[in-house]
């Protein structure tokens, strides 16, 4: 308890420190968006759902959206599930088997071909999947053809040219069964703050839980790692990554019954929002998910840079939102600690080379 205090004390300290910054990069100042490259010219439609059952909302946020997600569904022969598992020993940083159960209850009269639950963890996948009891998901759901699959064990992939921390161009492998056009795709993610890209939600899921890594028992080797090179570098690569994907998206479910707010994406502290958020359109799921954690979009590089190439629909006032009032599901999540160097890829660069001819 005691721990869990003066984490608590450092981050309002922490706060203070980062009085001077707000003051730059305020929540209430109006966003400063980047022009768009390729505008995104439809509306979109979030599910925003508030409860005390983590299960029934995560259900309800489905079939809030249910017309936009049935004619997608139809024409597909299995389901992918993609929960965040960035920890396979922190429950509080990974999806919840709850979460995993609402999308299933959904799915069940809907849907009668197999569903597979899939994951790319950092760690030990089959360890993520053990600890939180995802058998028990398993067992529950025989009639649905429901099966666990760690991507690294499968080594299915297609490589995509990422630019590495020297911005030199190497391929990185992603998981083909998340890029599967007979799939449709359901992120199940969480809300958290993170270390490096601010926020991590439903596009932060699919594209650094796509890179695989080595099966356990094999020689070592992790393309997961080539994205973490620098703070700019990092968003254009998740950008490059989420272009690759967003043909082969179908639902974005963020599990916001317990947020994650500090030191997050794996050792933050819980936040009862006790809302659920769901659409077929990532990006904006991702914006109603910023707002409800109280973070000002233009902090976020990768969603920005999504915006901007036309991904998905970022402008607020552009999103019908059903459910719960924004106003009523909105908390302000402390960031991380690491806000200050996290914001730098906003301003100008400092380390550009001589410039010559």
């Amino acid at each position: 308890m005691e721990h869990k205090l003066t984490r608590r004390k450092f981050f309002h300290l922490t706060a203070g420190v980062l009085a001077a910054s707000r003051m730059v990069f305020s929540k209430e100042q109006p966003a400063s968006f980047l022009p768009p490259v390729h505008p995104f010219n439809s509306k979109s439609t979030v599910a925003l759902i508030g409860g005390d059952q983590r299960r029934k909302i995560v259900s309800e946020s489905l079939l809030a959206i249910e017309e936009q997600i049935l004619p997608k569904l139809r024409q597909k022969k299995y389901v992918v599930i993609k929960p965040n598992l960035v920890s396979t020993v922190n429950p509080l940083a990974a999806t919840h088997a709850d979460a995993l159960h609402g999308i299933l209850d959904f799915l069940g009269p809907r849907f009668k071909g197999p569903v597979i639950i899939a994951e790319s963890s950092a760690g030990n996948t089959w360890e993520g999947f053990d600890n939180f009891r995802y058998d028990g998901v398993v067992n529950e759901h025989k009639s649905q053809q429901v099966t666990l699959l760690d991507l690294n064990q499968e080594g299915k992939y297609e490589t995509l040219p990422i630019l590495n921390a020297d911005l030199h161009v190497v391929p990185v492998r992603l998981a083909a069964r998340l890029l599967d056009p007979d799939a449709f795709v359901i992120c199940a993610a969480i809300l958290k703050t993170h270390n490096t890209v601010v926020a991590t939600l439903s596009v932060k899921n699919m594209t650094l839980g796509a890179p695989l890594r080595n099966p356990p028992k094999t020689p070592r080797w992790n393309d997961k790692r080539l994205y973490h090179g620098g703070v700019r570098q990092t968003h254009y690569d998740m950008l490059l990554t989420a272009q690759k994907m967003q043909p082969f998206w179908g639902a974005a479910v963020i599990d916001g019954f317990e947020g994650m707010e500090g030191n997050g994406p794996s050792s933050g502290l819980p936040v009862p929002s006790r809302i659920a958020i769901a659409s077929t359109d990532y990006i904006a799921a991702d914006r109603v998910g910023l707002e409800v954690m109280g973070i000002n979009p233009a902090w976020v590089g990768y969603l920005n840079y999504c915006a901007q190439c036309g991904l998905g629909q970022y402008d607020l006032a552009q999103i019908e939102i059903r459910g719960t009032q924004l106003s009523k599901a909105t908390r302000n999540y402390q960031l991380h600690e690491d806000i200050e160097r996290e914001l730098q890829w906003m301003g100008p660069m400092t380390e550009l080379p001589p410039k010559l001819g």
